[in-house]
């Protein structure tokens, strides 16, 4: 297997989840720093439209959505496991519900009008103007709650993690699963990225004493790569050979139509190319850039859109 670089910049709550990971499974892997906002031209070079943050690249293979990425990490990596035996629904369903539910109520304290202005103190005001825009126009469509609402779901939910940890070191036992991963994240916003706003987790010591407990798994042993030497590694190798199992037809698009995937909310941007497999869990679409050379895009099912490209 090629080297996992994962494209991300600091601030990112979900590249946090998944640089937690990479530390607790010890993993080696190399950095690529990418824009918070668009333009994003490295980027697309290599997901085709896709431009949430993170993405993972392993050789000409990317994949797209932390939910793929814990997936092919724990492939890559199957211990200490992310998804712990008679609790891998479970896991997964709580970390589903943090990365939405639990994570649009941060977001929406984060960056309420006080929380906005904190985080771009030290900056130009176009700088912030710039950002507000680009996440407005990755939200079109979406509902998102009004700072006042999104304050008070956010100290509900903080209550539910505080009771899941206060007799055990993490959310399902004693070993962190995809779920605290998952739950750290926005709640590491409020607290590293924006301090001005984590006063709010005062009310539940337990979880911050969870959270340092996951702090202190690390990132694993991080190189650094250029966004122009990972396009150079995607054009210098083939993709991986796809498994025997590719196909299951719940849209009635065939094998080898030109499709389009994305997100049915946050970040729309739709990703075009040649349909190689729609699998139980993820599509694998085929496409060709110019600078990176045939590419396989990977996403999962579960949260995105398949739709057929017709002439």
């Amino acid at each position: 297997m090629s080297d996992l670089i994962l494209h991300h910049y600091p601030t990112s709550p979900f590249s946090e989840k998944v640089r937690l990971i990479m530390g607790h499974k010890q993993l080696a892997w190399q950095s690529v720093i990418i824009p918070r906002i668009m333009p994003k031209p490295d980027v697309l070079a290599l997901t085709g439209g896709y431009r949430r943050t993170p993405f993972l690249q392993v050789g000409a293979d990317i994949f797209c959505d932390t939910a793929l990425i814990c997936d092919v990490l724990e492939h890559h990596q199957p211990e200490p496991t992310l998804y712990p035996d008679r609790l891998k629904g479970m896991a997964r369903a709580l970390a589903q519900w943090a990365d939405s539910t639990l994570f649009w109520a941060a977001m929406g304290y984060n960056l309420s009008p006080k929380g906005a202005a904190a985080l771009f103190a030290d900056q130009p005001l176009a700088h912030a103007q710039a950002f507000a825009a680009d996440r407005s126009a990755m939200r079109t469509g979406m509902v998102t709650l009004r700072p006042g609402d999104a304050t008070a779901a956010y100290r509900s939910y903080l209550r539910r993690l505080s009771s899941m940890v206060e007799d055990q070191p993490f959310l399902l036992g004693e070993m962190p699963c995809v779920a605290d991963f998952a739950a750290y994240h926005p709640l590491w916003f409020s607290r590293v990225v924006n301090p001005v706003m984590a006063d709010i987790l005062d009310a539940t010591p337990a979880v911050i004493e969870w959270m340092d407990r996951m702090a202190a798994i690390g990132y694993g042993e991080m190189g650094k790569l250029s966004a122009t030497q990972a396009i150079e590694i995607a054009a210098a190798i083939e993709p991986a050979p796809l498994p025997e199992d590719i196909f299951q037809n719940d849209h009635g698009i065939a094998l080898g139509s030109r499709v389009t995937v994305a997100a049915e909310t946050f970040g729309q941007e739709p990703t075009e190319g040649i349909l190689l497999a729609a699998t139980r869990t993820r599509y694998t679409l085929e496409r060709t850039d110019e600078r990176a050379g045939k590419l396989h895009v990977h996403f999962p099912r579960v949260g995105y859109v398949l739709r057929e490209v017709r002439a």
